[in-house]
């Protein structure tokens, strides 16, 4: 097989599934590195064109993506969508060569990941969890994290492919590590994004200035990652720099949450924030995203 030479990465066809706004970006880069891509025909792909006249191919059903492959990339909305694309009739393990490699680069529930890292293995192929952090902007550039668990040697073996579309790779422990430490990630970026929304909401209705607001916080213990994504928004209502939706939010504090409650861990703040977010989200519509929070809690909810 062409992965056992260490010389064969730029040789391997790469099957994937899910080309939304991260999928096609990392498609696009590991086209640009010169593996093959059979990529799932799907009605919630971004457009295409780009990739399939850069020699990409499409098939009918995971299991047309899996036979073709030497790994096959997820890049789906959560849990359900990996299971199905996976264990359905046509799905990835239907199609599955010995020795292929599966990397979910998906955001899911660790015990999930860990039942499906089996099934992976029992249908012969073998299982890495690399789940993303950064945007879809970072995506195009090539440039996201990965978190990733599996059997280090297997790590190693495809640290070259994934560096294709990432520029931080830590390497986390065995399956389902990747996905662990993803979600206490999101929980703690998308709790400050509560937190700071929640503050920017009560500061409009008392009438504090946002820029006074916004020097007092980035001199103080407000300053970082969150208080800068969200500066735009709280400045001139701009959230073009932070396109999260509200419904991925509460996706991913649902699984935080759940992983949190079957590990018997405290979470009474977490399911606090998974509240805001859910009120936030039946108040707005789906796409609706987190910088809209601010408008949302402080009852002025954008267009």
């Amino acid at each position: 097989m062409a992965n056992r030479h260490p010389h064969g990465d730029n040789m391997k066809t790469i099957g994937m599934i899910g080309i939304g706004m991260m999928g096609h970006g990392i498609a696009t880069n590991i086209a640009k590195h010169g593996h093959r891509l059979v990529l799932l025909d799907h009605p919630g792909n971004q457009p295409l064109d780009r990739l399939l006249a850069a020699g990409a191919t499409t098939a009918a059903t995971p299991a047309e993506v899996a036979r073709a492959a030497d790994a096959v990339i997820l890049c789906v909305t959560g849990t359900p969508e990996v299971e199905d694309a996976l264990l359905r009739a046509d799905g990835v393990l239907a199609g599955l060569r010995p020795g292929t490699v599966v990397i979910d680069c998906s955001t899911a529930i660790p015990s999930s990941t860990v039942r499906i890292a089996d099934a992976v293995a029992r249908a012969g192929g073998r299982f890495l969890d690399a789940p993303m952090t950064r945007t879809p902007k970072e995506a195009a550039e090539g440039r996201l994290n990965l978190i990733v668990g599996g059997e280090r040697e297997l790590f190693e073996q495809y640290r070259p492919l994934l560096a294709c579309f990432a520029e931080n790779i830590v390497y986390a422990g065995p399956a389902g590590s990747g996905h662990r430490l993803k979600l206490l990630h999101n929980y703690v970026s998308l709790g400050f994004s509560a937190v700071l929304a929640e503050a920017a909401a009560c500061a409009e209705r008392a009438d504090v200035d946002p820029a006074v607001l916004l020097e007092v916080l980035s001199k103080g213990g407000g300053d970082g990652v969150v208080l800068n994504r969200l500066r735009p928004y709280i400045e001139s209502r701009d959230g073009s720099g932070f396109r999260f939706t509200l419904a991925n939010a509460r996706k991913d504090m649902g699984y935080y949450t759940t992983m949190a409650r079957e590990l018997g861990a405290a979470r009474a703040t977490a399911e606090a924030v998974l509240g805001t977010y859910e009120q936030a989200l039946d108040a707005q519509r789906p796409q609706a995203t987190v910088p809209e929070l601010i408008g949302i809690l402080g009852g002025k909810p954008a267009g």
